[in-house]
């Protein structure tokens, strides 16, 4: 007759059985609840990834925003990041696009949020000052805005920031329309105007206009860049405002463009995102904002931007804690992005996991090993009786009934179930039970 073959089981459930002595199915149970956590682990840790591709609202072809778009393109790239551009009106249409969950992230000029639902977005810092460029024909210089009533005015297209501003600082100004004249003229479009003699005024930021149309106005002949004479009045009735020097000779030193000190005013630019972007690429989008943004320019000192400066859009607790710490340690440390986010992932899962885990393993033997013990100490207290009575005299009939006591202790061992770990105790027990009886029966031959 040949013998069965053993039943063969899963590693991890044996391991249960041997080092643990759980039942067959308590083992499977705890092995199965153990896959299942691991399992829930990975997927986390594989769902939680960052996503490899962004969506950026930007602004006009050619604009400030499209540019910088451009600059964010490459750099992500260098990390396999592809981001897509999406070209805009300008800072008004971005914030729209942005609510609307058409776009990740985009850039919004301050000034433009007022009675907007800001509800999902969050701001990851000041980026760049964007001025308010004012330029119009003639040989007088124009000291203020209220000056420019009656005359033709571009201010700009439909969701620009310039247009949201524009119209904002001339109605301040009492300018509201007739005799006054408004074109919504885009950038372009409108400096062709003006140097026709078609305009007399054009408004101008960089969300909606080039940099080759402003270099253009300002060296063109018989046009004129207006300076806010009432700058701190402006800074202080519109918060949102900085006030931006434009030095002599800052555009061009050899043709001393401008002739003289020009000031500026305008709001800065935020980087907007949804409130769902993933942390990991937070810190990367700062990181390349750096890049872009970080260098001395006309209207920058260097490393002034971006900037933790929080206005009408809240700022994320990301960007908080990395323009007050940096970046996280992994992503200092290890050169690729991917694998320190891989690794943050791991660290989230795994320390939670570890923290549970640990003392549930330093306590689980000591518990174990109670329970065996008092298993065996079930055995002990009845034997350890026996043997006190069999150092007395006994009498035939008392002698019987102390060994069916001891086969009732012998079976009761025998169906044990004693982990290997506690084999040489068990052993032990056996053999003691064996000296006993052994004792009993030679108490027994003593007294026939």
């Amino acid at each position: 007759m040949s013998k069965p073959k053993p039943r063969r089981r899963f590693p991890l459930v044996a391991t249960l059985i041997d080092n643990f002595g759980f039942s067959p199915g308590l083992a499977l149970v705890v092995a199965l609840f153990i896959s299942f956590v691991l399992l829930l682990a990975v997927a986390w840790v594989m769902q939680s990834a960052p996503p490899r591709k962004l969506t950026l609202t930007s602004g006009p072809e050619g604009s400030s925003f499209h540019r910088w778009a451009g600059a964010y393109q490459k750099a992500l790239a260098e990390h396999g990041v592809t981001l897509e551009i999406i070209p805009s009106a300008g800072s008004l249409d971005n914030l729209h696009r942005l609510q609307a969950a058409g776009a990740d992230i985009g850039f919004v000029a301050g000034g433009n949020v007022k009675e907007e639902n800001l509800t999902g977005l969050m701001s990851l810092g000041s980026i760049s000052n964007q001025p308010l460029w004012i330029f119009y024909r003639g040989d007088a210089p124009i000291q203020r805005l209220s000056q420019l009533e009656g005359l033709r005015i571009a201010v700009g297209t439909e969701g620009s920031a310039t247009r949201a501003l524009a119209l904002a600082m001339l109605q301040s100004n009492g300018i509201t329309g007739e005799p006054t004249v408004f074109s919504d003229l885009d950038s372009s479009s409108a400096a062709e105007a003006l140097l026709a003699e078609k305009l007399d005024v054009v408004f101008l930021m960089g969300d909606s206009a080039s940099i080759q149309t402003l270099r253009t106005l300002v060296r063109a002949p018989g046009v004129q860049l207006f300076t806010f004479t009432q700058a701190d009045a402006y800074q202080r009735r519109y918060a949102f405002l900085n006030k931006i020097p434009l030095p002599q000779g800052s555009i061009d030193l050899g043709k001393n463009l401008p002739a003289q000190d020009i000031m500026l005013v305008g709001p800065t630019v935020e980087l907007v995102a949804r409130e769902e972007l993933h942390a990991a690429l937070s810190d990367l989008l700062l990181d390349v904002a750096k890049q872009v943004h970080g260098r001395a320019g006309l209207l920058q000192r260097r490393a002034e931007f971006p900037a933790l400066t929080e206005r009408d859009i809240p700022l994320s607790d990301e960007a908080v804690r990395y323009f007050k710490s940096g970046k996280g340690f992994l992503h200092r440390v290890v050169g690729s992005f991917w694998v320190a986010s891989l690794l943050n992932r791991l660290l989230v899962v795994v320390v939670p996991l570890a923290l549970v885990i640990i003392p549930a393993i330093r306590l689980l033997p000591v518990m174990y090993r109670l329970s065996i013990q008092l298993r065996l100490y079930r055995c002990y207290r009845p034997l350890l009786r026996i043997e006190q009575e069999s150092f007395e005299p006994l009498a035939p009939g008392r002698a019987k009934e102390l060994l069916e006591r001891l086969d009732e202790i012998e079976d009761a061992v025998n169906h044990l179930k004693i982990p290997a770990s506690f084999a040489d105790r068990f052993y032990w027990l056996r053999a003691h039970l064996l000296s006993v009886r052994e004792r009993v029966r030679a108490a027994c031959a003593d007294n026939p």
